[in-house]
This record gives structure tokens, sequence and C-alpha cells, in this order.
């Protein structure tokens, strides 16, 4: 296994801190883990409910390393629970405050005495499966909501400075909405709007604020964009409109539609996919662009119970799931 010069030196430093440490001094904790903490920092104790974020090195006893997200380049962060299993080493983050670097042995006998068939060849009986730690950070829950909704508010500050560089680069004048949708009605129609309970067939092409084209209901847009949806018949998606079956955006903005009319939204992430984003192409916070046809409205049956047609759902693009980009996550 090939390891980055100050990586190895670190693993040697730490093992010859073990020898000279002695192995006796491991203490054990309420789960059964044997820890030994290197550095014991002055501050307040590690309490159920904080947040911690820390690096670790896993590792057998000989020093072969299994994993480190050191060299991941991603230290860890989770909320501190009551201990649930002997390697979870909740009980273990409880004696530690920031700054300390701890090393733990959890014996590989109780980690696979449900099932031996899954234990490893380099986890004989009696071995340890060790984690050295260092924690970096200690916050309260309440911090670190604050923090989150700080960073959550630099994002959407950072989104509208791109929208808006785009609208002026692109010389756009759109209309804006309460909620923030911008659109521009590129041809118009006399005929009527849809409402709240229609079924609408619509006709679109989807693009991220950088020009990629993401999907597309029109055959000769996903081509030039280079779009592979093997199998994918081209023609408008249908849905009912206002009932969620599509992003925020498209409920809002197609609503201000006449049949027959075509429109350029852009619209905010807080009303696409926000800050999960969707597949490949849409980011977290990613402001899209949509030109858009409203084809067909069929007005919703009032009076009598409606007869149900089947709606076209367009197959979604390769990695972006399993529906149409312009569809909604599944709630939870």
């Amino acid at each position: 296994m090939k390891i980055k010069t100050s990586f190895a030196l670190l693993i040697a430093l730490l093992s010859a801190a073990t020898l000279s440490y002695g192995q006796n001094n491991f203490k054990k904790a309420s789960s059964g883990v044997l820890y030994k903490i290197y550095t014991a920092n002055t501050g307040e104790k590690i309490k159920e409910n904080d947040i911690i974020t820390f690096n670790f090195i896993q590792k057998t006893e000989k020093d072969s390393v299994l994993f480190s997200s050191y060299e991941a380049g991603n230290p860890v962060k989770i909320q501190v629970q009551p201990s649930r299993s002997i390697g979870d080493l909740m009980d273990v983050f409880t004696l530690l405050t920031v700054n300390d670097s701890v090393e733990v042995k959890v014996p590989t006998d109780s980690i696979f005495k449900e099932d031996e068939s899954q234990r490893p060849d380099f986890f004989p009986k009696g071995s340890s499966l060790v984690f050295l730690i260092k924690i970096n950070k200690v916050q309260s829950l309440e911090e670190v909501m604050a923090e989150e909704k700080a960073e959550m508010a630099r994002l959407q500050e950072e989104e509208k400075a791109v929208l808006d560089k785009y609208i002026a680069d692109q010389k756009l004048k759109p209309e804006t909405t309460a909620s923030g949708l911008k659109y521009i009605i590129t041809k118009a129609s006399k005929k009527a709007k849809p409402v709240s309970g229609d079924t609408i067939w619509v006709n679109y092409t989807g693009r991220t604020i950088d020009g990629k084209v993401f999907d597309s209901s029109i055959e000769e847009e996903a081509k030039k964009a280079g779009l592979e949806q093997p199998g994918r018949t081209y023609e408008p998606i249908s849905f009912v409109l206002g009932e969620g079956q599509v992003i925020r955006g498209w409920d809002e903005g197609l609503a201000l539609l006449n049949e027959g009319s075509q429109a350029k939204f852009l619209i905010p992430s807080d009303l696409a996919y926000g800050p999960r984003g969707a597949g490949e192409d849409i980011k977290p916070f990613s402001s899209l662009i949509f030109d858009v046809e409203l084809v067909k409205v069929k007005p919703v049956e009032t009076g009598k119970e409606a007869k149900e047609e089947p709606v076209q759902k367009a197959p979604a693009k390769k990695g972006a799931g399993s529906k149409s980009t312009t569809k909604k996550a599944s709630k939870k």
C-alpha cells in the first residue's frame, strides 16, 4: 500500500509512542474497548448531543492502514449519542476534549461474533481493530445549526450574484414574482391560462447557468447537446398543474402562461433542487434556465368525476435518477 511520506511519518511516530508508553497502560471503557489518551487537554469534556469533528486512522495491530480521513481529506462530523455497540466509540468520545488524541482498540471477536464468516484473514481471533483519533472541534447542536444557517445564507447570496451576472451578461429583462421566479414571455398567446388541477403538456429544454443542457423533451435539442437518452420518445411531457409533480418553479411559472405560449424561466434553487442538487449536472444551490412551451391544456373536469388520462413521463437523463430532471424528488 502506497503511503505519502508525511502520513508514513505520522504512523511511525504513533507506533513509537505506543511502544514507549507501554502496552499495559490502556484503560477499558464501559463498552469494553481499550483506550489510551496521548494528549489530555484541559477544557470541558465532550457531552452527549455535542457535534464533534475529528480525523482518524483505522488500522490493524500490525500497522496496516485500512482507512485514513487524513488521506481522504475529509474529517468526520457526528453527533455524540449514547453508546449502542462496542464499535461506535461513543463512551470514549465523552472522555475527551477538543485537541485530544486517543488510541482505541476494538476487539474483533466482538465485531464478528454474530457472523464469523465475515471475518477477514487480517483480523484473526483475539486481534483488535485500532483507531487513532484526533478531536478537531467540539460544538453544541445550537452552534452547528447557526453555522449551517450562516453558510446556507452565504451560498444563497453567491447563487444570486451568479444569476444576476447571467441576466446582465445576456441583457435579459425578466419579470420577477414574489417567490423570486424570473420569467420572460418569448412567444405570446391569447388562449386561456391553466389553473391548478388542469392537465398540461409541456415541451422544454433545461440548462445550468453555465449553459450545459441537462434535459430536453425535444429531440433536436437533445442531440445538439449530446445527451444520451436511449429509448426515449421525444414528445411533450404531461402532468397535473399545482400538485407538486414537478419542481415549484415549474408549477408557478406555467400557471402564468397561456396555452400555446413560450417562455424562458430563470429558476432559483429554492424553487428547484435547493441545497441537495440533482444528478451529476445540477449542483447544490444552482439556479436553472428552462425554455418552455405550453403546448396544450386540458381543463380539470368539475361537477363530475374526472376521467384520468395516462401521464407521459420523460425518461431521466443517465445518472440523474429514475424521473425526468424536471420531476420533483419523492417526499419523505
